[in-house]
This record gives structure tokens, C-alpha cells and sequence, in this order.
């Protein structure tokens, strides 16, 4: 009991720290990503807010990349918590008159497939790197899960764009193929 609670204490600092470093370099950038999906100040402030406690309070080591979080899995919160508050709007009239109505709760099933695909895309990935698609994954990981370009990242390794392209949309097609979408509730299909 005693290693699990020094564990656990130890994951929540690396969790801070690494909070820390997603505030400091990228919360200019989440607020951008929130305020193009929400087009509203107060809304994309509130979604990063959001976004920050759910790292916090998840503790999952699966959203780790370099000395912070993937920016991709940031992202894809984000777009899913406007995505659930849209369908909330919607559902919402205003009157004059007080209703006793409920509002739907929010979609936990919904984060819980995003998260769900999440560690299946990593572990597939992880697999695949260990096949003869190992240069593909590396390159679809490197791509997905960074700020580059495509350019960017060709220039950087020394490939051509197109080989750079190809690799990458074969590994996009495999995924496709090989895991749900999160974003479609069980019985839609893939």
C-alpha cells in the first residue's frame, strides 16, 4: 500500500509539471483551437479550463507526450466537449416561464469511446512499429502527434513529400479499418 501511495504521489507531480509546461507553451494555442470551434471568448476559456481538469483529475499516463500532454488528444477534447455542448444547445429552448424539465446529462459514454480509441490507436501504433510497417507508423506518429507539416517533416528526415503522403495515408487507412469511431455511438458502425 505504501509503494502505491508513493506512486500515485509521484504520478500527480509528474502531472503538475506537465500541466505547467502545456499552460506555459501551448495555452495560447488551445484557446485558438477552443475559440475556432466555439467562436465565443468565455465558452473557448471555459472548454480549455475543462480540458485542463480533466488531465488533472484523469491521471492518465497514456496522454503523455514529450513534457506534456498530446496536443492531438487536446485537441479532440476540445472538438468533442463543443460537439456535446452543441447537441446540449440545441436541445435547450428559452421561455419566459421556469420549466421543471431536465436538461440530457453530459456524454461520459462518448469521452469514455474517445479515450478508449485513444489507448487503441497508441497500442496499434506500437504494434505496428514492430512489424514491417515500422517506418510508416514512425512517420504517421511523428506527423500526427506533432506541430509539423507534412513538408516540414519530409524536410526533416530527407524524404519526398509524396512518400512522406503515401506513408502516412496508408497507416490513416489501417486505423480507419482497425479501430471504432468514437465519435459514433455502438450500433452506427464504425
Amino acid at each position: 500500500m505504501w509503494y502505491h501511495l508513493m506512486k500515485s504521489n509521484t504520478l500527480q507531480k509528474e502531472i503538475q509539471k506537465r500541466l505547467g509546461v502545456l499552460y506555459e507553451k501551448h495555452h495560447s494555442w488551445l484557446i485558438s483551437v477552443s475559440y475556432n470551434l466555439s467562436k465565443d471568448k468565455i465558452d473557448s476559456e471555459d472548454m480549455v479550463g475543462e480540458l485542463y481538469l480533466y488531465l488533472a483529475e484523469k491521471q492518465n499516463q497514456n496522454l503523455f507526450y514529450k513534457d506534456s500532454f498530446n496536443l492531438k488528444y487536446c485537441q479532440l477534447f476540445l472538438s468533442s466537449r463543443f460537439l456535446n455542448k452543441k447537441k446540449r444547445d440545441k436541445k435547450i429552448t428559452y421561455t419566459e416561464t421556469f420549466s421543471e424539465e431536465l436538461d440530457d446529462e453530459y456524454d461520459y459514454e462518448g469521452d469514455n469511446r474517445l479515450e478508449e480509441t485513444w489507448v487503441c490507436l497508441k497500442g496499434e501504433l506500437e504494434e505496428l512499429k514492430k512489424s514491417r510497417m515500422w517506418s510508416s507508423a514512425k512517420l504517421y506518429e511523428m506527423y500526427q502527434f506533432s506541430d509539423m507539416t507534412m513538408e516540414e517533416l519530409s524536410k526533416e528526415i530527407g524524404i519526398s513529400k509524396s512518400t512522406t503522403f503515401l506513408n502516412i495515408r496508408k497507416i490513416k487507412m489501417h486505423l480507419k479499418d482497425k479501430l471504432n469511431n468514437p465519435f459514433k455511438k455502438e450500433g452506427d458502425g464504425k
